[in-house]
């Protein structure tokens, strides 16, 4: 068995029009609603062995934060390129990839694309994964080469204003 996850990049700023899309930061409320969802992952026993993410600023930016407020070192954090703009086939190819050593993976992404992968994998109905929205799907898999769509059981769907 195989445990991903699929955390959206937290809440950019758009103070800065000038900025290419790819450069925007995370806003005040991305930085403090990135903590809050780490602390809910580990509350709920999350545990992470590869951390991959788009290479845009905010969503680096969010793997660093989420990463740190879990101990998991950001040294270890894998840039991928194709997460940028990515669509669901280059999801389930990055998750193929992953080191078969990780029983555990997180993607870092954007939507519209971290959406219709959530719902392609788990055969699922998510409207929208917001900022910082986090899945957890559980895989019937024993190498992530072997991942496909429809397989995964959804066992989790957070987010900032989720009510508890």
């Amino acid at each position: 068995m195989k445990t991903l996850f699929l955390l959206r990049h937290a809440k950019s700023s758009w103070d800065d029009p000038e900025l290419k899309d790819f450069e925007r930061p995370l806003a005040s409320r991305g930085t403090a609603d990135v903590p809050v969802m780490a602390a809910r992952f580990q509350d709920r026993g999350g545990q992470v062995a590869c951390i991959i993410c788009s290479p845009a600023n905010r969503a680096k930016s969010t793997a660093r934060l989420f990463a740190k407020n879990i101990e998991f070192d950001v040294d270890d954090i894998i840039s991928n390129p194709e997460l940028y703009f990515a669509g669901t086939q280059m999801f389930l190819k990055a998750a193929s990839h992953v080191d078969e050593t990780c029983d555990s993976a997180m993607l870092v992404g954007h939507n519209p694309a971290i959406t219709e992968f959530a719902n392609v994998m788990a055969n699922c109905d998510i409207d929208y994964i917001p900022t910082c929205g986090l899945v957890e799907m559980r895989l019937p898999i024993e190498y992530w080469n072997d991942i496909d769509t429809g397989m995964a059981d959804l066992l989790e769907f957070d987010y900032p204003k989720k009510s508890k």
